[in-house]
């Protein structure tokens, strides 16, 4: 496509996907730049995504999870000005036992009809290994390889269908971010003190989206849930600060001890507090101890999984440093990389959009946090090769 800036009237954006939200997570910011420069996109999704989970009971049940996904599935493309949307009905969690001919047929028979420039779909690896994503990547990548052979699925060719094959393919990349939530997280709350205290959507927003930004690849921490009983250290004092904890449910209670061993309680904290925050982002020492005072739950963010032998104490083994997180663990190099950061707000509506799946509004996060968390889409161009580019 063209420089940045630059019209983009009569070119077509397709985009062909599993479930409703991988339109999002794969390549909503790059929608939003380019129909906003007159570009015509299309989105279809193969599932209505009904095997999914149910992250909000007010907004769906089983047997409306379907239906609902699919009107979230509308409503997230029209935050990111995508003109046409289509949901097709195979079974959620069953594509890769579909009929692969089947698939491909539909797939070309799609480029056929919208006749597009540029076609995007999961990288083979299916993001992070999902067998719908592997199967509509395969599908969709022989599709864009014989659409424009008059001898495939002739039966199509006919009444203003021709064949067509797109200027291009893009399979999308998830190369892990370095960034580190946990550290965003620590200043920004540092300023907040207890706006979001006691919010249960708020801990449960922050919960879905941090552990999808982290399988999605977009920051490096590691997440996970930590359950401390009554009397336990979460935290010790002097001790390096390596995680940040969000109370989910229980309480703490906040000690300082002096040089003369003398200890104090100082506070106490519960669902909705974050602790640990302090000295974080610097790496300095624990300048608290927090202990369990009943059965205490946490979301726990670490710079990476925490090693089997982590010690405790000022001199203990602690984590493993972000230096060893592996930056590119899908082992392919991106050859696209769009820059979407004035568009970031559109893909945080796209994404509120899909309420069943993540509880969060678009002004839930810090607005510099999430450009660089999200400000960056990448790709892998398939067809025709190509060295790094910044515009597609």
């Amino acid at each position: 496509m063209a420089e940045t800036g630059t019209t983009q009237r009569g070119r077509r954006l397709l985009g062909v996907f599993a479930h409703p939200d991988d339109e999002t997570f794969c390549a909503g910011g790059t929608f939003a730049k380019y129909t906003a420069l007159g570009a015509e996109a299309m989105v279809v999704s193969f599932t209505k995504g009904d095997a999914g989970q149910i992250r909000d009971a007010g907004a769906a049940t089983r047997r409306t999870l379907g239906e609902v996904r699919e009107r979230e599935l509308r409503a997230a493309c029209e935050s990111i000005d995508i003109q046409t949307v289509e949901c097709r009905d195979y079974k959620d969690g069953e594509l890769a036992d579909a009929d692969p001919n089947e698939l491909v047929r539909e797939i070309v028979g799609l480029i056929r009809m919208f006749r597009p420039d540029v076609v995007f779909t999961f990288g083979e690896e299916g993001a992070y290994g999902h067998p719908d994503h592997i199967a509509i990547s395969v599908a969709t990548t022989e599709a864009c390889r014989i659409s424009g052979d008059p001898e495939q699925f002739p039966e199509q060719i006919g009444q203003g269908v021709a064949p067509h094959r797109p200027d291009r393919l893009y399979h999308s990349h998830f190369p892990r971010n370095r960034l580190l939530l946990t550290e965003h997280l620590s200043s920004w709350l540092s300023g907040l003190d207890t706006r979001f205290r006691g919010s249960s959507d708020f801990v449960q927003g922050l919960t879905l989206f941090a552990s999808e930004s982290t399988t999605m690849g977009f920051n490096s921490d590691h997440v996970k849930v930590g359950w401390f009983p009554p009397g336990f250290y979460i935290i010790e004092q002097g001790e390096p600060a390596t995680s940040l904890y969000l109370i989910l449910s229980g309480k703490a209670e906040v000690y300082q001890e002096d040089a003369d061993g003398v200890v104090e309680k100082v506070a106490e904290r519960g669902p909705g507090e974050f602790v640990g925050e302090a000295g974080l982002a610097y790496g300095k020492p624990r300048n608290a101890s927090i202990v369990a005072s009943d059965s205490v739950t946490c979301l726990v963010f670490s710079p990476a999984e925490p090693t089997a032998f982590a010690g405790r104490g000022e001199d203990a083994q602690h984590a493993t440093s972000d230096a060893d997180v592996d930056p590119d663990p899908m082992g392919t190099a991106p050859t696209t990389c769009i820059d979407v950061t004035d568009y970031v707000t559109q893909k945080m509506q796209a994404i509120s959009a899909h309420r069943t799946q993540y509880r969060v509004t678009p002004d839930m996060f810090p607005d510099n946090t999430l450009k660089e968390m999200l400000g960056r889409e990448y790709f892998v161009r398939v067809d025709p090769a190509a060295q790094m580019e910044t515009e597609l």
